[in-house]
């Protein structure tokens, strides 16, 4: 589950699994990201996420490159490679002191040594990537950083590591589990990883029969289908889709796939956006049919919606089936009412579904 720090609905590695399961309690993420027995673990996935722990082992190669300054942001590597022995010191801080953030180790203005980050936090960031300090907690959404044995349990540091070869086959294969079928650079894009690193472990995979290479009409690369997959005679889904969901993480697959261009609009000048900020995709049976964004305002106890539109082909029921998703949501956040103030015919048809107005 992707982690990205924007707050105006909610957190976003909360909304994926309300997008599947309906509403769930929220601290059950929480216990089990950062709870005494916890099951997920932060690292560098797809971006930063919260993985299973398991996956802990097949995640090392990456650590290891990062030590090798290999992988990593540019600036980042420059730091390290630069002050090497200043990063020593802050481990050893850590290791003596404990959980710590970057403000623990520096209290001085923010230096710029890179991204505007101060050096205590380029060091802290450097020291994650690679392994030798991991994520304890989240201090108003900060990392805290601690040692790895301190955090994650023993039996999933002393299990053992696999070659780089191995890594990637199980990467692979975890990819091409949740996509079903896909390119090759769709599933090396779930895990981030090069052409290099996958371009000799598809062939294996193939081999193996856990691959099976597939033609898709109107796709211009060839594609890998699951050897287990299933393809359902029909699909009944309601959702709304987080723009950080795992379904949305590869652009060029959701237009082949559902033929819906979607951009995240977040860092766009308000004037260039298209869409809104934080428009989350409305997926209805087998079609990403509308878009909407969405804002909690808390204070009021209302879920706002500053933008709607449907898709060219959106069927009659669109208003009325993204209506019921609202007021799913509205309540999954504790908010009493959906709030529509955004102009247009598909928004005037959104408000009488939600009981708005009149037709």
């Amino acid at each position: 589950m992707q982690i990205d720090s924007i707050s105006v609905l909610v957190r976003a590695h909360y909304l994926p699994l309300f997008s599947r399961l309906g509403a769930y309690p929220r601290d059950l993420i929480d216990d089990a990201a950062l709870g005494r027995r916890r099951l997920l673990f932060e690292y560098w996935a797809h971006e930063a996420s919260l993985l299973p722990l398991e996956l802990q082992p097949s995640l090392r190669w990456r650590m290891a490159r990062a030590q090798r300054f290999q992988g990593i942001w540019a600036g980042l590597a420059r730091f390290a490679r630069e002050r090497s022995a200043y990063i020593d010191w802050v481990h050893a801080e850590v290791a003596a002191r404990g959980p710590l953030i970057a403000s623990d180790l520096d209290g001085s203005p923010r230096q710029g040594s890179w991204w505007g980050w101060g050096d205590a936090k380029a060091a802290l960031e450097f020291l994650f990537w690679a392994g030798r300090l991991a994520v304890a907690t989240r201090r108003a959404f900060e990392r805290v950083y601690d040692l790895p044995e301190r955090v994650l349990p023993a039996a999933i540091l002393a299990a053992p590591t696999p070659t780089e070869a191995e890594a990637h086959r199980n990467l692979l294969r975890i990819a091409a589990r949740a996509l079903g079928i896909a390119t090759a650079s769709d599933l090396r894009d779930y895990f981030r990883m090069s052409p290099a690193d996958v371009k000799a472990r598809l062939p294996e995979l193939v081999e193996a029969g856990e691959l099976v290479p597939a033609v898709v009409e109107g796709w211009t690369h060839p594609a890998y289908l699951h050897a287990q997959a299933r393809s359902p005679r029909r699909v009944a889904g309601r959702a709304l889709l987080a723009p950080f969901d795992p379904l949305m993480w590869e652009r060029s697959r959701v237009e082949r796939l559902f033929g819906f261009r979607y951009r995240v609009e977040i860092y766009t000048p308000a004037e260039r956006r298209q869409h809104g900020y934080y428009v989350l995709p409305f997926l209805l049976g087998e079609r990403l049919i509308a878009r909407v964004d969405l804002k909690s305002d808390r204070v009021e106890g209302a879920l706002r919606v500053l933008a709607a539109s449907p898709e060219p082909a959106a069927p009659e029921e669109a208003a009325s089936a993204l209506a019921q998703s609202l007021r799913e949501m509205a309540a999954w956040l504790g908010l009493g009412r959906v709030e529509v103030s955004a102009p247009g015919p598909f928004a005037a048809r959104l408000k009488i579904a939600l009981g708005q107005g009149s037709g």
